[in-house]
């Protein structure tokens, strides 16, 4: 099995809000899959399903984002898991906005949700990095990751989500770069980004 963490703030408050994306492309996958319905469990939300035959575990932490490794290390622990088993989607401050790198390990770059659940399972689980961009100024951070994306931005935050997945099943089969590299083009080819601009793997 396979655990898809989505990364956010629970409550309609927050829905909307930059720092919300890995929810969004989590709930995404699960309406793509028809994987539903979602149960209480966890400190969250989880449902249970199959992506190319693969059993696969969505969890949304019902936590706020400094506490997500709570809910991550109880469902790792009740289905006897281990980090490899660990998919993160979460927003990149250091991406440009709807651009994807995926990553194995490494730094958390600030992030309360990753520092929370590395605190409590390790560090060596894959991340799915959704760019959001940087306000400029550090100062700015936490204001700009609590707000709604803006109106413009609602369209390309969609198809984002759409695209993941669509090609959610390379992440599950482990073709990280393919997976990369088939979000990165079809993007482009919807409008968004530049098909010149081939991402790396790191």
């Amino acid at each position: 099995m396979l655990l898809l963490v989505g990364l956010g703030n629970p409550g309609t408050k927050y829905a909307g809000n930059r720092h919300n994306v890995g929810f969004m492309a989590v709930e995404a996958i699960a309406r793509r899959h028809n994987i539903a319905p979602w149960r209480k469990r966890f400190q969250g939300v989880a449902v249970e399903g199959t992506i190319v035959g693969k059993k696969v575990l969505l969890l949304l932490p019902g936590t706020y984002m400094n506490e997500s490794g709570r809910a991550v290390s109880e469902a790792l622990g009740f289905y006897k898991l281990t980090m490899a088993d660990v998919i993160v989607f979460h927003d990149e401050l250091e991406l440009p906005p709807l651009k994807v790198r995926v990553k194995a390990g490494g730094g958390i770059a600030g992030h309360n949700g990753l520092r929370s659940i590395s605190a409590h399972i390790g560090n060596d689980y894959r991340r799915i990095r959704l760019g959001i961009g940087h306000p400029g100024d550090k100062k700015l951070v936490e204001r700009y990751v609590l707000q709604d994306f803006a109106k413009d931005e609602w369209p390309g935050v969609e198809a984002l989500c759409d695209i993941v997945a669509d090609n959610v099943s390379l992440l599950v089969e482990g073709k990280d770069s393919s997976f990369q590299n088939k979000i990165h083009l079809t993007m482009a080819a919807k409008g968004f980004g530049d098909e010149k601009d081939q991402p790396d793997a790191s």
